[in-house]
């Protein structure tokens, strides 16, 4: 069960890599200079589904063993590996024995479902997309393509540009074909040194920050529980609750935000309101009271720092679409590897270390912010004055 467990999370996982790569760069290569509202309203149903989803497997989880058997062991057995798990005795618990003979009374396949069902409709529009955009051979009107509506859309939308440029029509429809010419090793000589800098250094911000987003998700619960904190075990699960809630309100009003902010702007203000709260978390590290308050502010400013940054490398790189590839690519990353950092590093330091990690990792990706910024100045710069030859 386990192995097919395991599976199951690798094919989910790579299809959710494939769905939120395409989705964010199709947003940016179709808006363009526009895309950061769209990015903002798109991670907010991210971080909607992310707060919504437990909430869904609560009603479902049970407080004692899924099993019925000797219903007094397997009580003690679950008691005693969730303090383990807490972090008060993480050594050896491969020692805990759960009994697992008996009659299964867990209900937890009903959330599977339900999540299934309400993620139905997201393939069905995509048939519908696909059938329109004339990807199926059979039954398909060859006089009409979905192309076609995206840009009587923008011309209704009010973009002038359309009428300005036609060849600006052919392009786009060339980069639809030629998706990645950019990254390819015979077009290197034709970009500056700066071109593959802010590759490198925007990947690094995201790195650093959906890293700081995963590890804070996956340990806040365990730094809680344990020592000085020992918050209870269901006061100490809101904190997961919270800091997605926050994410997602940050998303939300970051809307209306990105018509009057350029995206540089809410960079600035998120990436110093992470830092100013990792280091008042880490002044107030016996206050539960502030631990649900920074909680909050942390997930409030970090919330915008994934699609603000999309937008503000792509107008940098004038929407070539690779940019979006890699940095997609160095968030999931630093979700991945922060995360199995942060776990080791409080199995030997202890809790107090999940707050020095993210102080570190809050610093590294500012540094790697401001480094961003020069470069792209210099990039700027550099094509300006080729531009003028």
């Amino acid at each position: 069960m386990l192995l097919l467990l395991a599976f199951a999370l690798a094919v989910s996982g790579l299809a959710m890599g494939v769905i939120d790569t395409i989705s964010n760069l199709q947003l940016v290569k179709i808006y363009q200079k526009d895309s950061t509202v769209f990015l903002q309203a798109l991670h907010f149903f991210v971080g909607l589904g992310a707060l919504v989803s437990p909430l869904i497997a609560d009603p479902f989880l049970s407080e004692t063993s899924c099993v019925i058997g000797n219903s007094t062991t397997n009580a003690t057995s679950l008691r005693h590996l969730r303090n383990k798990l807490a972090g008060r005795h993480v050594h050896n618990v491969s020692s805990v024995h759960l009994h697992t003979d008996g009659e299964v009374v867990t209900n937890v396949s009903y959330a599977f479902w339900i999540m299934a069902i309400i993620n139905l409709p997201v393939p069905i529009g995509i048939l519908i997309l696909m059938y329109r955009e004339r990807l199926f051979t059979c039954g398909s009107d060859p006089s009409r393509r979905l192309l076609d509506g995206d840009v009587l859309a923008m011309k209704t939308w009010g973009t002038t540009r359309l009428s300005e440029d036609t060849g600006h029509q052919k392009e786009t429809s060339r980069s639809h074909v030629d998706l990645f010419s950019c990254c390819l090793l015979g077009n290197v000589h034709s970009f500056p040194l700066s071109f593959f800098g802010i590759h490198i250094l925007g990947g690094l911000v995201l790195f650093f920050s959906d890293g700081i987003v995963g590890s804070y998700t996956g340990f806040v619960y365990t730094y809680a529980v344990a020592p000085p904190m020992n918050l209870p075990h269901k006061t100490a699960g809101y904190l997961t609750c919270v800091f997605w809630a926050a994410i997602t309100v940050g998303r939300l009003s970051a809307i209306p935000l990105s018509y009057r902010f350029k995206p540089v702007h809410l960079l600035i203000i998120s990436q110093v309101g992470v830092i100013v709260t990792l280091l008042l978390l880490l002044i107030f590290s016996n206050s539960s009271v502030f631990l649900f308050i920074s909680t909050c502010c942390l997930g409030l400013f970090i919330s915008s720092i994934f699609p603000c940054m999309l937008a503000f490398t792509e107008d940098v790189l004038e929407y070539k679409g690779c940019a979006t590839t890699v940095m997609v690519t160095s968030a999931g990353m630093g979700e991945m590897l922060l995360q199995v950092i942060v776990g080791s590093v409080m199995h030997n330091q202890g809790s107090f270390s999940f707050l020095l990690c993210g102080m570190i990792f809050g610093c590294l990706g500012f540094a790697f912010f401001i480094l961003l910024f020069f470069v792209q100045q210099s990039h700027k710069n550099s094509t300006e004055g080729a531009s003028t030859l």
